[in-house]
């Protein structure tokens, strides 16, 4: 690259000689703009006059018909100018060599890089003067902006460092709302049906106070080593609610242990534990919030700072912030001239109104299970065809943007949708119908689809039925019956079974460059503690973030054996019958799976938690103990799932520039915010609202997943997996060994075939498997069709409309869906105001409804083992 003498923001060039003048920095409304000058702002224009090819500046996104002069695209065509055609070929040599296997990557613009590596200006018709042109171009982009569409479409390639970030005011705002954002969430959690308040509408409320407070407050500051703290720094900034947005995003996800684990040991309906008192309560949550946390900085490396992490499903609350919080220049792209705001607006407006159709005036429009009115009574159509009880097989399956959005059919790559749907149609086409029409251990006489444990006559499993004095009363169950998977069910848990061990190794065989670069970091950190997180990462957004200081290691060290020692406390000064080595199990099954995990979610958007192998593993370990599985499986559970939720806002705080130890702050506080609010709301939840819990709680909070975790604890813990898996289906056990070797076939057979295997994900299409009982196939048809619109023919045809609008309108259906529900729940649905009429009763009038089963079991019969010789 070419030196010189300038005030460029750019991180790695900071003396770069611009060929029309300097670079300097003008703040604009939350984004650091570079513009170019010379003695005057009327050079300004003149510069974009003088420009000689305008294509190169469409390229880069500028309107040639607009007034307004695009600040991203001035700032790459200086670095286009800037670079000479030798560092454009070794950038895509580069780039060649580190994302020939990267399924994020365009294929197409892999092709063409390729042939402009390998031939030259015989790549477009012995054109030197254009090859060099295409070379540059796209050695640009993916040097000075991102290799990756989609990160182009929510960033900017240039960073103020002075903009305001972590300022009182934010601060303020955000702990406010995260107040907020946690009662509401945890109050209405246990109620069927809930409502929560999503991240999306808080960013939208957000937005408004803060422009609120950018004119009201005064501007009253200390001084603090150096740095001005003041109450009002002025223009709400882009920054200042970036930090907001991550301060709910961190707390509005919900406490698991507070949501589950304090309704469950307290409440005398289930496990009545009386010394399950506050102190307990506040171990156990500060603990399993916090060790995630802590395990968060450890995968850093692995998530944060590298380019091809790209986090998908965080995209579009950037793009929502952007449309929001910086202005934009007006430019026309494939005829829309639209800016991301006023589109928010108009999509955000239509989503509200139209939600209330399928949600209260025409529900049918829901679950549109047409071919299920026309024969109503039809069992073999509803069973294959229906939505609410059976397998969901329908071309038109949805017109509500909930079911739509299920699988996130905006935010995902598409290679990772269809991978999943694939899954899908394995399980809803072939695996269980084949078990379901075979009656394969007696699933006939059950519902197809449903994740509840039915007994031997057919009903639903009643678990107090087995119990005395929370423990399990063997000859209560001989007299019973052993609990009944249905075929979705038994789908899923061996699709479960065989993702645990297949995921962990065949994303180290596939992944094993970027992992193994990972851990030389951390070694090199060890070696050299003072040494920058950011060196080995020479992208544009890293060395952006390199001015800012990293969080040290022992930060979050400290945060992790804290939670741990909170941990051991509460198992040793508490009757819970918990060993200690079951935390530190718990720990080491987290350990090895955190980096399969967090690495395909970063990669693909798919999460899986570890809920039902740590329920096995502990459940045969630790049998008899309902509440030691509760407790083990909180933290099996959520010390993966927070440090996934961490590393994604950490992600996010990467992409716009946040300080680390700013938001290293800011997340804590509001974690602990947020734990002393969801423990004091589910306490007085439990001392005051009558009935709660059971089914005829007049408000309807009837805790269905409360009732499920307790469920799950018995049937774990307490009946336990030896029964179930070495008795009834012992065949799923054979599952774990199925994912321990089926990755090295695939792993051989991509290596062998790569362009015929490139976008095929195996984990994926294992994890899709996971999408019955109680969902079906079409949660994800719908789904589909947007995919195949927005992230392939959108995407491949009309990539600039793409850029600026796709994650914008995933943003606004979702809000506008969200605030929608809440209008029409307090407004219409809270104290039930029914609109009868065909439209809201066509969907619950047939037999996909009534979950019917394929065979009856005669009254006073039972499947399966006779009577005393259950196992």
């Amino acid at each position: 690259m070419s030196s010189g003498k300038s005030t460029s923001v750019d991180p790695r060039e900071q003396d770069s000689l611009l060929q029309e003048g300097t670079m300097s920095s003008s703040f604009s409304d939350g984004y650091s703009n570079p513009v170019i000058t010379n003695t005057s702002n009327s050079k300004k224009s003149e510069v974009i006059e003088s420009f000689q090819n305008t294509d190169i500046l469409i390229r880069f996104g500028q309107d040639p018909d607009s007034s307004d002069n695009d600040p991203v695209a001035e700032f790459l065509y200086n670095k286009y100018m800037e670079m000479s055609s030798n560092e454009a070929i070794e950038i895509l040599r580069e780039t060649i060599k580190h994302h020939d296997d990267d399924l994020n990557f365009p294929q197409t613009v892999m092709d063409k890089i390729e042939n402009l590596v390998n031939y030259g200006p015989a790549a477009i018709n012995g054109d030197e003067e254009g090859f060099i042109r295409e070379a540059k171009i796209e050695a640009t982009l993916i040097y000075w902006y991102s290799p990756y569409p989609e990160v182009r479409a929510v960033t900017v390639p240039f960073d103020d460092t002075e903009e305001p970030c972590d300022t009182p005011r934010a601060y303020l705002l955000g702990l406010v709302w995260a107040v907020v954002g946690t009662g509401v969430n945890q109050f209405f959690g246990p109620r069927q049906p809930s409502i929560a308040i999503a991240a999306g509408v808080l960013q939208i409320i957000i937005m408004p106070c803060g422009r609120l407070l950018q004119y009201t407050l005064p501007d009253w500051g200390v001084i603090i080593r150096g740095r001005r703290f003041s109450l009002n720094p002025g223009p709400w900034s882009y920054k200042e609610q970036m930090f907001t947005t991550v301060l709910v995003n961190c707390t509005v996800r919900g406490a698991y242990a507070a949501n589950l684990n304090i309704i469950a040991e307290k409440l005398p309906l289930f496990y009545n534990n009386t010394w399950a008192s506050a102190g307990y309560q506040f171990l156990l949550v500060f603990s399993t919030q916090f060790m995630g946390f802590g395990f968060a900085g450890i995968m850093r490396r692995l998530i944060v700072y590298p380019v091809r992490t790209v986090c998908p499903t965080m995209l579009p609350m950037l793009a929502l912030n952007r449309a929001l919080a910086s202005k934009e220049p007006k430019k026309r792209i494939h005829g829309w001239s639209l800016s991301r705001y006023q589109f928010f607006l108009i999509t955000f407006a239509i989503s509200f109104l139209y939600f209330w159709v399928p949600n209260y005036l025409f529900t049918a429009l829901s679950t549109f299970s047409w071919m299920t009115w026309i024969a109503p009574n039809n069992y073999n159509l509803a069973t294959i065809t229906g939505s609410l009880s059976g397998l969901g097989i329908n071309p038109i399956p949805t017109f509500d943007w909930t079911v739509i959005n299920y699988n996130n059919p905006l935010m995902l790559p598409f290679y990772a949708f269809v991978s999943q749907y694939i899954g899908v149609i394995i399980s809803g086409c072939v695996l269980i119908p084949a078990l379901f029409w075979t009656n394969y251990k007696w699933t006939a006489f059950f519902p197809i689809n449903s994740n509840r444990v039915f007994a031997n006559d057919g009903s639903v499993y009643d678990v107090r039925k087995v119990l005395t004095n929370g423990l399990l009363d063997v000859s209560k169950y001989q007299e019973y019956s052993p609990p009944f998977f249905t075929a979705a069910n038994l789908v899923v848990h061996g699709a479960n079974f065989t993702l645990y061990p297949f995921a962990i190794i065949y994303c180290f065989i596939t992944d094993w460059e970027t992992i193994k670069k990972s851990g030389q970091e951390i070694l090199e950190t060890l070696k050299n503690p003072k040494r920058s997180n950011y060196a080995s990462y020479k992208d544009v957004h890293s060395q952006m973030m390199s001015k800012y200081k990293e969080v040290p290691d022992w930060w979050f060290l400290i945060l992790l054996l804290a939670a741990l020692g909170m941990g051991i406390g509460m198992v040793k000064g508490y009757p819970t019958h918990t060993p200690v080595w079951g935390i530190f199990f718990a720990m080491g099954l987290n350990i090895v799976f955190l980096v399969p995990i967090t690495l395909v979610y970063a990669l693909t958007g798919f999460a899986f938690g570890l809920d039902i192998l740590v329920e096995l593993i502990i459940g045969y370990a630790i049998p008899g103990n309902g509440t030691a599985i509760n407790i083990l499986k909180a933290y099996g559970y959520n010390i993966d799932g927070q440090a996934q939720n961490y590393l994604t806002d950490l992600k996010m705080g990467h992409y716009a520039k946040l300080p680390p130890r700013a938001m290293f702050r800011g997340q804590v506080t509001a974690t602990i915010f947020q734990v002393l609010v969801a423990v004091g709301v589910v306490n007085w939840q439990l001392s005051n609202v009558d009935q709660f819990c059971t089914p005829e709680q007049p408000q309807r909070f009837t805790c269905p997943v409360a009732n499920s975790f307790f469920s799950a604890s018995v049937f774990w813990g307490v009946i336990g997996p030896r029964r179930i898996f070495d008795g009834l289906y012992p065949v799923l056990r054979w599952c774990f060994l199925i994912g321990g070797l089926l990755p090295f076939p695939i792993a051989f057979l991509r290596r062998r075939f790569p362009r015929y295997t490139r976008y095929v994900h195996p984990t994926l299409i294992l994890g899709g498997m996971l999408g019955y009982a109680p969902y079906n196939l079409s949660y994800f048809t719908g789904g589909l069709y947007f995919a195949v619109l927005f992230n392939y023919y959108l995407r491949t045809r009309y990539q600039l409309w793409w850029e600026k609008y796709n994650y914008v309108l995933s943003a606004s259906l979702t809000t506008g869906v969200a605030l929608s529900a809440i209008i029409i729940f307090f407004s219409v649905q809270y104290h039930d105001k029914k609109l009868v009429w065909w439209g809201n009763t066509v969907a619950s009038s047939g037999l996909d409804a009534a979950a019917k089963p394929r065979l009856t079991i005669p009254t006073g019969s039972i499947v399966g083992p006779a009577k005393g010789q259950y196992p």
